[in-house]
């Protein structure tokens, strides 16, 4: 492998806990009673609008219900998005490794732009990553693979020479789509039977395992 992508949320950090707080912060506004922690990990991975359809009943996002729930969960997460997020144990040396070898590094999220780019360089500043890319308007979400193929274009690499590192089947199929080498990391927010069927050619328990698939 010549360079490596990572997915941010589930990957890199461990988010789950804040994206949960901010949700039901909204469904409780709303009326609705909060869901517990473990079915957030279901709920994100396809970005923003997927997240609020899955954690609302459709009658919360009819009409402009979408846009004031997407709108009121954005104003919280700016609040509350370093309350519990780190990153996971043991991916500091992971990157701390990767760049002794001298591989480029990048990320690719489904998280908005802003926010990816704001969780980057809040607890991820000691790293170079040559692309950081999350949503934006006019580049479908993964499992479509444009994103990833952008950045393996910015970092002039060929994406088979590229490891694509993720979580859930949503980056599982991104990776094959765009022809990159696709690794499951088990700490995530998704089971291995997912990373499995949707595409992993590895699976790993700890981060520090990243370094072996680097090997030529």
């Amino acid at each position: 492998m010549k360079a490596v992508i990572f997915d941010l949320d589930g990957t890199l950090l461990d988010t789950l806990a804040d994206i949960a707080k901010c949700v039901n912060i909204v469904r409780v506004e709303c009326g609705l009673p909060p869901h517990p922690l473990d079915p957030y990990r279901h709920f994100v991975g396809d970005g923003l609008k997927e997240l609020l359809t899955r954690a609302f009943p459709a009658e919360a996002l009819r009409g402009n219900g979408m846009r004031l729930r997407a709108r009121r969960y954005t104003e919280l997460y700016a609040k509350h998005a370093f309350d519990k997020t780190r990153p996971y144990p043991g991916v500091k040396r992971m990157l701390d490794g990767i760049v002794r070898q001298g591989l480029p590094m990048a990320i690719v999220s489904n998280k908005t732009q802003h926010f990816t780019e704001v969780c980057v360089g809040k607890l991820l500043p000691g790293w170079r990553f040559e692309v950081v890319r999350g949503a934006r308007a006019g580049i479908p979400l993964k499992p479509a693979p444009a994103a990833l193929l952008a950045a393996a274009r910015k970092m002039k690499v060929p994406p088979h020479d590229i490891l694509y590192i993720g979580d859930t089947s949503v980056d599982m199929k991104a990776a094959n789509a765009a022809g990159m080498f696709a690794v499951g990391a088990l700490w995530g927010f998704r089971d291995a039977a997912e990373l499995r069927r949707f595409g992993a050619r590895v699976l790993i328990r700890k981060p520090q395992e990243l370094l072996a698939c680097l090997k030529p």
